[in-house]
């Protein structure tokens, strides 16, 4: 008689060294993130970005002669070009661009760049893509749980989230998390949960997220 081989629950990876993106590539881990620190003039831009209170959504498809090619951020926030920062905010974009590219040797990017008040999803759920990255650049990060945090089968039922605010773990401003969805070959069924967060009143967030298109 054989036994039943159970999958093994997902973990994730978390440091302060650049390093950590890659244990996501591993089989069994569904989050890597790492929780850097911004320079002061990033997060100065991002801040003041956020304080002109105006409405901000872009979106790009980058396109990648190679996965080391210097992407194309032509337009990006330019309106805000005399804002201090701005050239600091784009080059690490384009950083992140490059390094996810390299990553997941990726010709084709899409980017995202949105100032949110508002939760986009309040509910927990898992994405249906192979591999996201996920930063706030300034203001409240995505929130997460480790596997056993809610039943799957229940995902998007508020009745069933978790109410202990200890089970919930949360991005800061800053950290880098590289997100396995459903779309990952051999990661079908154990995508990470995770949901937006509600930012406090008055406030809202810079959130930038690259997928894997080709």
């Amino acid at each position: 008689m054989f036994a039943l081989q159970l999958p093994k629950a997902s973990r994730q990876a978390l440091g302060e060294g650049v390093e950590v993106l890659g244990e996501v590539l591993h089989d069994g881990v569904n989050l890597a993130v790492w929780q850097r620190h911004l320079p002061a003039r990033i997060s100065l831009f991002a801040e003041t970005l956020l304080a002109q209170g105006e409405p901000l959504a872009q979106s790009m498809t980058l396109e990648l002669a190679q996965p080391d090619s210097e992407p194309n951020l032509l337009g990006l926030v330019a309106q805000y070009a005399d804002m201090p920062g701005q050239s600091a905010f784009l080059a690490d974009v384009a950083w992140l661009v490059g390094a996810y590219a390299c990553l997941l040797d990726a010709r084709r990017i899409g980017l995202r760049l949105r100032v949110l008040e508002k939760a986009m999803c309040p509910r927990f759920h898992v994405d249906h893509v192979p591999l996201r990255l996920i930063t706030s650049y300034a203001g409240v990060g995505s929130e997460w749980l480790e596997e056993g945090g809610m039943p799957r089968s229940r995902l998007g039922q508020a009745a069933a989230e978790p109410q202990d605010e200890a089970c919930i773990r949360r991005l800061g401003a800053g950290h880098v998390a590289l997100a396995k969805g459903e779309k990952w070959q051999g990661n079908e069924g154990q995508g990470l949960i995770h949901r937006s967060p509600q930012p406090p009143a008055g406030e809202r967030r810079l959130l930038l997220t690259l997928d894997w298109l080709a």
